[in-house]
């Protein structure tokens, strides 16, 4: 009897700590909207890199944006991974180049190409426009995600950006001899990134491949 009533007890104990904790496992996979909204927005953001890359390497036959969109393409990888993980809809599936689901990523795409047409420098500035703003946007993402796993991706990409930065601003000056001037970001910000030297970004960024990006951009 003594030990029927202990099973019951325990039973009881157990009942009462195992279902707050699977809760708690639960609410660890659930994204919060904004994070949602981030993550489709930044799937497409690194779409707008990579096919704006891709274009203007057609147009200019410049190396720099061909490694450039490849690492891209590693970037957008990396942002897939995490919407199958969550179960959520990739807003790119299908689309071909130049095509978006967010109409603002598309008249972003329409403005950059529009630049990077009028010349080989303009594209190049194209590039240094797309690293500064993917810098921002992504760093405000991190400041708003709550899952270790989405951070950590994020600052791969943000490593990333800082690296395409580097390599657009090195170009930019072999062309015009002189230094690279920021466009959306604050100018000591950027002054401080390419006085850095060229970083490792983790796997998925595949950034080793990009490290000389200067060398191949004219």
């Amino acid at each position: 009897m003594l030990t029927r009533i202990v099973a019951v007890a325990l039973a009881m104990v157990l009942s009462t700590f195992t279902t707050p904790y699977a809760s708690v496992a639960h609410a660890a996979l659930a994204l919060t909207s904004q994070e949602q909204a981030d993550l489709l927005y930044t799937r497409e953001e690194e779409k707008v890199a990579r096919d704006s890359y891709l274009t203007l390497y057609g147009l200019w036959n410049l190396q720099i944006f061909s490694n450039i969109a490849e690492a891209e393409q590693s970037h957008m990888d990396a942002i897939l991974n995490l919407l199958d993980k969550y179960n959520l809809s990739d807003p790119a599936a299908g689309n071909a180049v130049g095509v978006f689901t967010n109409p603002k990523l598309q008249t972003l795409y329409y403005t950059l190409l529009a630049k990077g047409e009028l010349s080989s420098l303009d594209a190049l500035e194209v590039g240094g426009l797309v690293e500064e703003t993917d810098i921002i946007d992504i760093t405000a993402a991190v400041g708003r995600s709550q899952h270790e796993d989405i951070t950590k991706t994020y600052e791969t990409l943000m490593c990333g950006s800082r690296n395409h930065l580097r390599g657009f601003a090195q170009a930019i000056t072999a062309d015009t001899g002189l230094p690279y001037q920021s466009q959306v970001l604050p100018q000591d910000e950027v002054d401080q990134i390419l006085a850095s030297p060229m970083e490792k970004c983790g796997s998925h960024a595949r950034e080793s491949a990009t490290a000389d990006l200067h060398r191949g951009a004219h």
